[in-house]
């Protein structure tokens, strides 16, 4: 059997939204909202959040979440997560992002699956566009597949292009996905993925996953209907505590 543990890198300082991890929502912290809907995927056996600050490790502990304590100096998740892994076996590694309180555990399974099947060395997720705001926005970062399912690659740009299509009818003509943040890795090959210095399009885009892309390596990418909603700014805790209030 697969062996799979999913690492919920949980950083405490944040720019725009100081102390992100520990912001209540309905209640509950975000982190614990993350991990109890991490927990409830299938394919997972051990759920870890990874955070480089003590008020994070303590209330995780708290709720009875487990927690492991890593560097401050992690430029990224997908180092603080392969920091974690290091000290592990598993078969599989699953980074979820620790500012989606929303979480559908089906996306967890659903990029699992997709690892195995296509047998890779890693695997992400995507939902499907239809809003045109989404398409024209930047910071909904676009990806391509080729026919088997994995990607070809990611842009912040509007991708494929649509050459002799009006812009306004980009979405009736063709199928846009939008990428969505959650990641599956060989364990051996997040250490190898970890260790690789940054790529040109990866520092181009400001997209870390093009680095495994650039490096010739194959993502799986599963198809989702989940909408994912990760919480980075002031306004997306409003409407995340809306939702919360609503339900």
């Amino acid at each position: 059997m697969t062996e799979v543990v999913a690492v919920i890198p949980a950083r405490y300082w944040s720019s725009r939204l100081p102390g992100k991890p520990l912001l209540d929502i309905g209640g509950k912290p975000m982190i614990r909202w993350v991990w109890e809907r991490t927990c409830r995927a299938g394919a997972v056996g051990r759920v870890i959040v990874a955070t480089d600050d003590p008020r994070v490790a303590e209330v995780v502990e708290e709720f009875g979440g487990e927690v492991v304590m890593t560097s401050p100096e992690h430029p990224s998740g997908t180092d603080r997560v392969a920091e974690v892994a290091k000290g592990l076996s598993p078969d599989l590694v699953v980074n979820v992002q620790g500012d989606e309180p929303f979480l559908d555990p089906e996306v967890v399974d659903q990029v699992v699956e997709a690892i195995l099947k296509l047998d890779v060395p890693m695997a992400t997720a995507a939902g499907r566009i239809d809003d045109p705001e989404q398409l024209w926005d930047p910071s909904v970062v676009k990806v391509v597949l080729d026919l088997e399912g994995h990607a070809l690659y990611f842009s912040r740009s509007p991708i494929p292009f649509l050459r002799d299509v009006p812009e306004e009818g980009w979405l009736e003509k063709a199928k846009f996905l939008r990428h969505i943040g959650i990641y599956a890795y060989r364990r051996e090959f997040l250490m190898t993925l970890s260790g690789l210095p940054p790529t040109p399009l990866e520092l181009y885009e400001k997209l870390e996953q093009l680095r495994a892309l650039e490096h010739g390596y194959k993502i799986a990418v599963a198809e989702t209907e989940y909408q994912s909603f990760g919480v980075d700014t002031p306004e997306d805790l409003r409407r995340a505590r809306e939702i919360v209030c609503g339900r």
